[in-house]
Parts: structure tokens; C-alpha cells; sequence
């Protein structure tokens, strides 16, 4: 596909949509964004919602917008945990299917592999998380709004640590910040996955608050938005930072800051050697 184009490219009878940026040169390496939309969303809704195809052009990297597969209700789903959200126990393996889509990406054109960064809504917040458990060693960075990491933290065994940006409302009915179920299976809190990944990474409990706060939600008044981080002693200069939406849903009603927000997030990541 010529630069400043979306097209799609054909994967196990899977397509998944792929922009070229503005500017595209084979002959320099670029980063790689993979969006992965929420339960019953698409990619292409999903790339509505976040708006990240301006930042592709703008900043320069490669970006994949791939679609989960089709439940028995008609929704689209990421097999994350058991939580969320194969709840017909298909056994998709997407694990294997993301693996094999960055492969593709990679064979035809020119990716920083020290520089692959995963965002995701919800389901494909989750299923962000479970890729850095289980393919530490091609992910850089990921970002996950109103996801959760996997209950059971024995499943989750990284090769290397992996910085994690987790955004959510404090009031998110869906996903509830303090934790809870769904299907009958435990999800962990924010707080918990946020420890959980902190321990991963080995950084310290110290948070730093300094940042200033952000206005991403347009409905609630003022920068409602608190921004915490743990940099301190975490592995390969990997952070573990929480965006908290105060008041803020599952769907908060994102502005124009969100996107170049989480861009920064991402190329601020110390890329892999």
C-alpha cells in the first residue's frame, strides 16, 4: 500500500486493516501500533472512537486495526481470560493469531521490532495484557483502557518487562475499578493489576504525582484526569503509569487530547535493544 493509505491485508482468513503513514520510507525503520477494539466492537469502530490514524501520519508509525472472531451471539471477541470474553469456550487461540500478524507486518515493511506498542479498549485491554505475559519479547509498551490483567497471576510469566499505561474511570460499571467478575470469574482491580505488573517490571512502590492532570473526558468539568507513575527501579526503564478518570464510565467520551496523550505514552517507552 502506497504511503497515506488503509488497506487490507489477507491473514488465515482473518484481514486485518493496516495504515501506511504519510512519509512512509522503506528505508527507515518506523514503529508498530496495534489497535484491538472491546467485546462486540470491530476495529474499524474501534479506530473511530480512539481516532490514532491522524497520529500515524503525524508521528509515523505503522498501524494494524485486526478483528477478533465472532462468537456464538454474533460478537466480536479477543480470547483474553477467563474473564473476558470467550464466554462460549471457543478456544481461539489470539495469541497465535497476533503473533503471526505482526510477522506479516514485519516480512513487508519496515518495522522497529524495539518498538511495538499494543492498545486496546476493554477486551482488547485485556487481551493487550495477556500478549505482554505471553510475548513480552515482541511487545514494547501497552496501553489498556478499561482492561484488566488476568486474575491468576501465575499465568502471567513475561521474558522481560513491558510498560503498561492503564486508563480508567473511577465510575466504570462495566469493568469496575475496585475489581469484580464476569462468566463467574474474578477480574482484579486497578489497583491489583497495576501491582501485579509493578512487581513484573521490579519497580518500587513509589509513585510519583507531579504530572500535571488531564482533561479527556469533555463531559465532566476540569482535568479530571490523575496522573500517577512508578519509574523508580523498574527494569530496562519500563513504567507502570494509571490514567484515572474520575467519574469517568467505561465509554468515556474521549477528546481530541486522547489520542497524541497515549502517542506520547508509547514513544516515550525506552525502545528494546
Amino acid at each position: 500500500m502506497p504511503p497515506g493509505t488503509t488497506g487490507a491485508v489477507d491473514l488465515d482468513s482473518r484481514p486485518f486493516q493496516l495504515h501506511v503513514p504519510v512519509g512512509y520510507d522503506p528505508a527507515r525503520k518506523v514503529p508498530l501500533v496495534v489497535l484491538l477494539h472491546g467485546y462486540g466492537s470491530s476495529g474499524v469502530q474501534q479506530e473511530r472512537y480512539f481516532n490514532l490514524t491522524p497520529e500515524s501520519d503525524r508521528r509515523g508509525f505503522l498501524y494494524a486495526i485486526p478483528d477478533g472472531t465472532t462468537d456464538r451471539d454474533g460478537m466480536r471477541f479477543w480470547n483474553a481470560t477467563e474473564a473476558c470474553c470467550d464466554a462460549h469456550r471457543s478456544g481461539v487461540d489470539d495469541v497465535a493469531y497476533l503473533e503471526r500478524l505482526l510477522d506479516t507486518v514485519e516480512s513487508a515493511y519496515s518495522v522497529d521490532t524495539a518498538r511495538v506498542y499494543l492498545v486496546g479498549h476493554s477486551n482488547g485491554g485485556f487481551m493487550g495484557y495477556r500478549m505482554a505475559c505471553e510475548r513480552s519479547m515482541r511487545v514494547t509498551a501497552i496501553v489498556s483502557l478499561a482492561g484488566a490483567a488476568d486474575d491468576d497471576t501465575s499465568l502471567c510469566t513475561p521474558q522481560r518487562p513491558v510498560s503498561v499505561l492503564q486508563i480508567h474511570g473511577t465510575a466504570d460499571a462495566t469493568i469496575k475499578f475496585g475489581g469484580g467478575t464476569r462468566d463467574g470469574h474474578r477480574y482484579p482491580s486497578v489497583d491489583t493489576t497495576l501491582a501485579t505488573w509493578r512487581r513484573i517490571n521490579s519497580c518500587s512502590a513509589e509513585a510519583d504525582t507531579s504530572a500535571p492532570r488531564l482533561d479527556l473526558e469533555p463531559r465532566l468539568r476540569g482535568a479530571e484526569t490523575g496522573v500517577t507513575t512508578y519509574s523508580v527501579g523498574c527494569r530496562e526503564a519500563t513504567r507502570v503509569e494509571l490514567w484515572d478518570i474520575r467519574g469517568g464510565g467505561h465509554l468515556p467520551t474521549l477528546n481530541a487530547i486522547f489520542a497524541p496523550a497515549v502517542t506520547d505514552f508509547l514513544y516515550a517507552s525506552t525502545p528494546r535493544s
